[in-house]
This record gives C-alpha cells, sequence and structure tokens, in this order.
C-alpha cells in the first residue's frame, strides 16, 4: 500500500470513528436535562469532518499521536455544546464539568509521550487565566457573555496554553472575530435568545470560543506564530 493510500484509508477509518461519536454525541444531548434534539445526520457528519481532518494531519506526521485526541475530544465537545448553544443560548454543566477532567487526562498523556511536565504547567496555569479573564467579562457585561462561557473558557485556556502562550491571544482574537460574524449572520428575529432563557446573549460566544481553541489545537503551527514554543509540534 502506497503512503498516499494509507493516508487515504486511515483519513476514512477517522471519519467513520467520528461519525460514530457523533451518534453517541447526538442521543447523548437529547438525554440532557438542559441538552437538545439534533436531527441525524448533522452531528456526525460535523463530528467525523473535524475528526477526519484531524486523523489526516496525524497521518501526515503534523500531529503527535499523543496529542492527536486532544483535538478530536475537543472537537466532538464543540459540536454538542455549539449546537445546544445556538438552540438554546445555554452551555450545559453536565457538558463543560465533566471536560475538566476529561481534558487533563488527555494533556497528561500528551506530557507524558514526549511533551514533558511542562506542558501540565502551562495548561494549569492557562485554565486559570484564560477563565479569570473572561469572568471578569462576565462580571463587567452578563448579557455579553454567560456564566456557561467562564467554565468552558477554564477547559479552553487549558489546551491553548498547552499549545503555546500566544495561543490565548491567538483563539481570544480569533472568537470575538467568530462570534462578530456569527452576529451579522444571524437573522435579527432571532437574535434575542429563546424565551425560555430570559436574559440570554444576542449572540452566544460559546461557538466561537470552541472553534478558535479547536483551529489552534488542530493546526498548532500554524496557529502559533510568536513565543518560545516548547511544544512536541
Amino acid at each position: 500500500m502506497t503512503e498516499t493510500m494509507r493516508a487515504v484509508v486511515l483519513t476514512v477509518v477517522a471519519a467513520g470513528v467520528g461519525a460514530l461519536l457523533g451518534v453517541g454525541g447526538r442521543l447523548l444531548l437529547r438525554r440532557l436535562r438542559r441538552g437538545v434534539a439534533v436531527r441525524p445526520p448533522w452531528c456526525e457528519i460535523a463530528v467525523g469532518g473535524l475528526t477526519a481532518v484531524v486523523g489526516a494531519r496525524a497521518t501526515a506526521g503534523h500531529l503527535t499521536p499523543t496529542w492527536a485526541p486532544v483535538p478530536v475530544a475537543l472537537g466532538w465537545l464543540a459540536v454538542l455544546l455549539t449546537a445546544t448553544d445556538l438552540a438554546r443560548r445555554r452551555l450545559p454543566d453536565a457538558l463543560t464539568l465533566p471536560a475538566y477532567p476529561g481534558v487533563a487526562a488527555l494533556l497528561g498523556v500528551a506530557a507524558w509521550g514526549g511533551a514533558g511536565p511542562g506542558l501540565v504547567g502551562r495548561a494549569l496555569a492557562g485554565a486559570a487565566v484564560f477563565g479569570c479573564a473572561h469572568a471578569l467579562v462576565h462580571l463587567a457585561a452578563p448579557s455579553a457573555m454567560g456564566a456557561g462561557d467562564v467554565k468552558l473558557a477554564g477547559v479552553l485556556g487549558a489546551v491553548l496554553a498547552a499549545v503555546d502562550w500566544a495561543a490565548l491571544l491567538v483563539a481570544a482574537f480569533g472568537a470575538n472575530l467568530l462570534t462578530a460574524l456569527l452576529g451579522l449572520l444571524t437573522p435579527a428575529r432571532c437574535r434575542d435568545g429563546p424565551a425560555s432563557s430570559p436574559g440570554a446573549r444576542a449572540v452566544p460566544h460559546g461557538p466561537g470560543l470552541l472553534a478558535a481553541t479547536w483551529l489552534v489545537a488542530a493546526f498548532p503551527g500554524e496557529a502559533v506564530f510568536a513565543g518560545d514554543r516548547t511544544s512536541p509540534w
């Protein structure tokens, strides 16, 4: 089997695995108290596509085997949380809080697999910095950023800082840009949030945060362009 054929096969397998994860995610969303019913095959397509990208980059040698599970898990979480945030203007604790030990375990594997203990230290500090920064914004302007965004920010900050300190700034800027774009694409009649969520943000910030962080995690070399690189990429 040629290298090209091997890469294609592994990418297709990754897409299939992602589609199965999407099925599980869609069923999980239906069972959550603050979840949402998503029609098939949107979760399957979205998770499968993101996983295929990660698989292709790992096969090409752009991501180490111990780091690749991080963007895979983050992509799965991003699809579920984005679907819920767009539909309900909420980021359920049932998804954001379990993400902390899950991401911690994956980053621990990445550190053990060659990145070194420095990755763990950066992740802990990044979670604190990113989480506190978003908490301050929430306190200053609750209508601009919800409590769910603050809870999510700690998890995402850990992943970003594990890549590089500069990734925190890159993702923050990218998230704001994506949220602004989402606001432009959202019809005016849909910007007031569901009636079941009084005070919900006009445009959810969670999808932008998740997309920007996933891009950094899946494309660490391309996303980070400053700082002393100590990560394994």
